[in-house]
């Protein structure tokens, strides 16, 4: 039998179960207070309801085994929403999941140097989001994102969460900097879908998944992120679907179905794509850098597979706004009802002048260096017009 004691006020309660305590709460002053109350294994359930003007950091720390639970007291019954200048939840201990939550009609907005976010993982360590729904919620400037793993997390989680109808925002961010790069990230079995076009200049801004920011000068920035299990329906927000701007992570076993957007290797080296699904859209996979395994997908319905770009630099140690696809394995990928099955050198003697700040980053303009010293081995290509064009020369 759970024994009931009241703590603090009537609307923090405690219940001691056989695993841990746990404290009911209704309202943010009371969820602060159970935060500095909880202990490893214990939950923190928030009341059925709808909350706004909430802001809430959780510096809590469970143990493997016994993290501490933060969850709605009934999955999709508990509802934040309104205008947020900061964050709603800001994780920054170790051990403890938050689920069941639903973020609907916020509106994240840039204010005084700060971005409003509704989750962010900050230096946690094995932390969990999972089960949560973020709905109709809208950026009001460009390049935001509503969850973000950021500083210097370690192995924490994004899982089994729907990402539906959002606006003009980004979906989940991967946050990397010179100083800062979060380790050993895993989003997987979550749901991106009916996702519009954003409203930002040069169609830029509306990733669902970007791991990196800054693909020039912080590309060979090691993440080893893991993206997979994910599927992304309609998702039109920009043409990078997936954008990938750092080293060392892998996509596997994602489905994509009617995206105006690709998997994109924006920038970063030695990435492992395989045994995704492409269905319809404009595009699958485009890629940029050295040493990605592309293996073991399948294609279809799309006008180009594959894309191995054309860049202004080589390498993982030259400077360019692009680096040609170099040294990267194509093998064992299902490509049918395409236009072009794989395409070697896309974007060839593109002229960027004027596009890009060359003081910031010090990079030739012409996209003129061609894709070099790739594999392509065992693919299988089937009803397509063209199966492999090249255009290296």
């Amino acid at each position: 039998m759970k024994k009931l004691i009241v703590v603090v006020s009537l609307l923090l309660s405690t219940f001691i179960g056989a695993t841990g305590k746990t404290y009911k709460v209704a309202n943010l002053q009371d969820f602060k207070k159970a935060v500095d109350m909880v202990n490893a294994g214990d939950e923190i359930v928030i009341a059925n309801g709808n909350y706004t003007n909430w802001q809430a950091v959780v510096n809590t720390n469970g143990v493997a085994g016994k993290p501490i639970i933060i969850r709605a007291e009934t999955a999709g019954k508990v509802f934040f929403s309104g205008d947020v200048n900061k964050y709603i939840f800001q994780l920054t201990g170790s051990y403890t999941e938050i689920s069941g939550l639903t973020f609907t009609g916020c509106n994240v907005f840039k204010t005084n140097g700060n971005n409003g976010i509704l989750i962010e993982l900050k230096s946690t360590k094995y932390c969990r989001i999972s089960d949560c729904v973020f709905t109709k919620n809208t950026a009001k400037s460009q390049f935001m994102p509503i969850v973000v793993v950021s500083d210097k997390a370690e192995r924490n989680r994004v899982d089994h969460c729907t990402f539906t109808e959002n606006v003009d925002n980004q979906e989940l961010q991967v946050k990397i900097t010179a100083e800062q790069v979060p380790q050993y990230t895993l989003i997987d079995h979550n749901l991106f879908s009916q996702k519009d076009s954003v409203k930002w200049p040069v169609y830029n801004g509306g990733e669902c998944v970007q791991i990196g920011q800054d693909p020039i000068l912080l590309g060979n920035q090691i993440a080893y992120t893991t993206v997979r299990d994910n599927r992304f329906i309609h998702c039109n927000g920009e043409p990078e679907v997936i954008s990938n701007k750092s080293s060392g992570n892998s996509y596997i076993n994602n489905y994509f179905e009617d995206c105006h957007g690709e998997l994109v290797m924006r920038g970063g080296h030695d990435c492992l794509i395989d045994s995704n699904t492409f269905k319809g859209g404009i595009g699958g996979i485009r890629v940029n850098g050295t040493h990605h395994t592309i293996t073991n997908n399948t294609l279809s319905g799309l006008p180009i597979a594959i894309r191995l770009m054309y860049g202004m630099a080589k390498g993982k140690t030259e400077t360019g706004f692009y680096i040609a696809a170099s040294d990267c394995i194509i093998k064992n990928n299902r490509i049918s009802n395409s236009t072009t099955g794989i395409l070697i050198g896309d974007s060839k003697n593109a002229n960027w002048e004027g596009k890009f700040d060359t003081k910031r980053y010090p990079s030739r303009t012409m996209q003129d260096v061609a894709p070099f010293n790739n594999t392509l081995a065992d693919n299988t290509i089937t009803d397509t017009k063209t199966p492999v064009k090249h255009n290296e020369n």
